[in-house]
This record gives structure tokens, sequence and C-alpha cells, in this order.
């Protein structure tokens, strides 16, 4: 009866659904519930498969996403066009899910040695990887919010996962109090959106800003929602001021959360507003621009300085990290000037890809060191190509890429980012590009004093036992440095993954 009731509804009650498009979501919400329901059953000693269990998961997600893409470039819109699977989003989908399998890789070893909750933990990283996935298809302010409490929830949690550690508690509450105020401020500014527009689905709201714009011009509740949006998402990626939760909690934080809220976290919250700058507000580009290059600004310029002045490794690529949100977000600030919009979509797609590979391969190094010096200091890294030289110069390679040294990964992101700047013209994007310049000098700075502790320096406390990782560590390893190496030597293949003009197209619409 129920069935014959939904087929004789209107087509505006009955939405349509395309079930292999829905399909890396739905592996996930059933392989969420799997590893709830396995943990009940498993003993203690048998906790162990609950990573393996975890990763095929995220690769069982991951083949729909390839056969989506292999099918052809066919856009699928689901929920009156709410949520759609295009070229942007299955690029995202695969990085999101790739990242959620290294981190798995990366934290297998320290929560069976550390006594942690493993199957709670895989739970909320599964859980927070959906919200990730589901980001990427967004395109309605509901749907939207729903995804990004959804991957912020968990991390909260995840954060604190070491409860006896007062380091770790201070980082979960820290993340947790300023995560709700940023939540709140992001919702007030989308109540806006919603008040004015009379809708939530982004591109109506779009084409009734623009509207607006050409118009009388944006009225006073419209420009407090754009620049409320902004303040929200700024958060998530830890753009400054608006930063001062990362180091403490990238600190204290197990490393394979602070590897994923470094990575994962930030990418999302840089899908979040790019879908909401290029469908919702891009009419509005008298206050966004300005605002973003201010950000943009200091958030590169803040986090090297600060960077500069790091003793412990963590806290430095904490900063790093904001550093590199800074140089993803230069390319949004000329979005709306001249021909750019594409190129700036390209730009932050591409960053966001090689950024993954390059960061989460320095932490994995990070994790296989400590384990040995039970330090996070950078001077513990004295002489390890000495003892350990595969690990050393894994890290020379991450640290190189990250600096933006040619041939390795972030060097052609930036370029693509200054080429962007480039190509809008005008002071204001040429004074920007002056200064992301002078960050990537500062920035080689810090990274540097990491390579030459390495490759110069001796060995602190004089103990030249090799390091042998976990093979998770190493299959982690192995993928960030294949990515890393790959997407920089070959340019033209991130630069093919980049050609997005399904968002591009629905701007000018």
């Amino acid at each position: 009866m129920i069935a014959t009731l939904l087929a004789q509804a209107p087509d505006w009650i009955r939405p349509h659904v395309d079930w292999h498009a829905l399909a890396p979501e739905l592996v996930l919400v059933v392989g969420i519930n799997l590893v709830l329901l396995i943990d009940l059953w498993l003993e203690d000693t048998k906790k162990w498969m609950m990573a393996s269990l975890t990763g095929f998961i995220l690769l069982g997600a991951f083949i729909p996403v390839v056969t989506l893409a292999v099918i052809g470039d066919d856009v699928r819109s689901m929920f009156f066009d709410r949520y759609v699977v295009d070229q942007y989003a299955l690029v995202l989908k695969a990085l999101f899910l790739l990242i959620g399998y290294v981190i798995v890789l990366m934290s297998q070893n320290e929560l069976e040695e550390g006594g942690y909750y493993q199957g709670e933990f895989y739970l909320m990283l599964l859980v927070s990887v959906l919200g990730m996935v589901m980001m990427a298809s967004s395109r309605d302010l509901v749907s939207v919010f729903v995804a990004l409490e959804l991957l912020s929830i968990p991390a909260y949690m995840m954060a604190a996962w070491r409860k006896r550690d007062a380091k770790s508690n201070e980082a979960g509450v820290k993340y947790y109090l300023l995560g709700v105020f940023a939540s709140g401020v992001l919702l007030y500014g989308m109540s806006y959106l919603y008040g004015t527009t009379g809708t939530t689905k982004l591109t109506e709201i779009g084409a009734r800003l623009a509207e607006a714009d050409a118009g009388a011009g944006l009225i006073a509740m419209q420009v407090i929602a754009v620049v409320f949006v902004i303040v929200g998402f700024s958060f998530k990626v830890s753009a400054v001021p608006f930063h001062t939760w990362a180091p403490d909690t990238y600190e204290g934080a197990p490393l394979p959360v602070t590897a994923f809220l470094s990575v994962a976290s930030k990418a999302a919250g840089f899908v979040g507003l790019v879908s909401m700058l290029y469908l919702a507000m891009y009419a509005a580009d008298g206050v966004y621009e300005p605002f973003i290059w201010v950000l943009a600004a200091l958030t590169m310029t803040v986090g090297n300085v600060v960077a500069l002045r790091q003793t412990n490794i963590v806290r430095m690529l904490a900063y790093s990290s904001i550093s590199q949100g800074g140089f993803i977000l230069m390319p949004l600030a000329v979005l709306a000037t001249g021909d750019a919009a594409e190129s700036a979509l390209k730009a932050v797609v591409i960053y966001l890809l090689i950024y993954a590979f390059s960061n989460l391969g320095a932490f994995a190094v990070i994790m296989a060191v400590s384990r040995k010096t039970q330090s996070g200091e950078i001077s513990s890294f004295g002489g390890l190509m000495s003892y350990a030289p595969g690990l050393g110069l894994l890290m020379t390679l991450f640290l190189a890429s990250l600096a933006g040294i040619p041939p390795l990964g972030i060097w052609i992101a930036k370029l693509q980012a200054f080429k962007t700047l480039l190509d809008a013209g005008g002071g204001a994007a040429y004074t920007l590009a002056v200064i992301a310049a002078v960050n990537t000098v500062i920035a080689a700075a810090y990274y540097m004093k990491v390579l030459r502790e390495m490759w110069m320096k001796p060995v602190p406390d004089g103990d030249v036992t090799p390091i042998n990782p976990p093979q998770p560590i190493w299959a982690a390893l192995g993928i960030c440095a294949a990515g890393t190496i790959v997407l920089g030597i070959l340019p033209g293949l991130v630069l093919r993954f980049a050609d997005l003009s399904d968002l591009t197209n629905a701007l000018g619409g």
C-alpha cells in the first residue's frame, strides 16, 4: 500500500534516488553498523581485527567511486538537485576515503599498544569520513550543515581519545568548545541566508543574491550572513584568527588523530566553503573577496612566523598546516575577478590532493621515530640518517614537498595558486602573490631546520639502534610517498583530476 501511494505521488514529493551514486555512502553506513555490532562480540584479544574490517569497508566504499568515474562524467542529481555526484564530488570522495584508509594504517599499532578502545575509535573514524563524503555532494544548506556536524562531532571525541592524558583531554575540550561556537556562528549565517532568500538550495540562494546584487544591492542581513558563513568555515580550516584551537589540539591528540584533523578535517572544511562560495554566495564578491584576502594573508604569515619558533615537531607541523591553509585560501580571494573561477577551483583541489599525501607522510614518519625516541622534540630527529636512512629519506621527501621544492608534490599546487592570482591581475592579486612568495621562503626555513637535524646533527642520546616500524606504518608511508612523487613528477595527472567543470558551469548558469 505504501509503495502504491509513493508511486502515485507527484514528482515534487517523490525524490529521485540513484543507488549507484549513493553507493559509497551506503557502504559506509552498513560498515559503521558492522563495526558497532562485531565489536560487541569480539574478545579483547581479537580487537586487532577491527582495523582490518575498517580498512576493507573504506576500500569497499572506494570501489563505487571508481566505477562512477569510469562509467562517465554525467552529473547525477538526487533529492531535487540538492545532492549531486559529479566529477568534483567523486575526486573529493576518493580523497577522503583514501585519507581514512591511511589513518587506519597509522592507527592500528598505536591503538593496540596503547590500550585504547579500538572498536569505538574506528566507529568514530568511519562516521567522520561519512560526513566528509556527504559534504562533497551536498548542495543544500541543511545537508551541508548536517555533513559538517557529522564529521566534526566524532573528531571532538577522537581528539580526547587518550583519556588518561591531561593534554589529550585539554585538546578535546578546546576543540569541542570552539567547534560548537563556530557551528553556532555558521548556523546563524545560514539562517540569515534562508531568511532573506526563502530557500535552502545553494543554487537558488545564489540566483536570488545575484538578483539582489543586480538591483538595489545586498541588504545588511545578507552581508552579515556571508561574513558569518565564512567565519564558521574558517574555524574548520584553522584560518587566522580562528586558529587558536589547532596547535594545542594537534599536540594533545593521538598522532593518527592529529594527522586526520590536519588533512581530512581541513579538506572537508575547504570543500564546504568552496561549495558555498561557488554556488550560493558568488554574487557577494564585494563582501567575501576582501575578507578572504585578509584571511589568506594573515593565515600564511602568522602560521609561518610562529612555526619558526617551535621546538616541538608536532606543533611546528600544526602551524605549518595553518600556513598551508592560507595558500589554499589564496585563489579564493580572487574567485570572481576576471575568468579566475575555474582556475581557482582547480588550484584548491590540486592543493588538497597533494597536501594530503605529503602531510600524512610526515606524520607517519614522526610516529615511527617517536616509537624509539619517546619524544616529539625536533632535536630528537638528530642523526636520523645515520641509523634510519629509509625514514630519513622519506621525511626529506615529505618536507621538501611541503616546502614546494620541485619536482615533489606541492610545487605544482603552489604554481597553480600563483597562476590564479596572476591571471586575475590587479593590485590586490599581485600584492597577495608577493606576500605568498615571501611566506614560501619563510616556510622553507623551518622545514630545513628539521632536515638539518636529520642530516647534520649527531644522535642526541647516542643510541643508533635501527628503527623497525610496524608493517602498517610502512604501508602508509608507501602510499604517501608514491602520491607525493607521482603527482609531483607527473603534474598532468593531478591537473586532469582537477579539471572539473561541473561546479564552474553551475556558477555560470
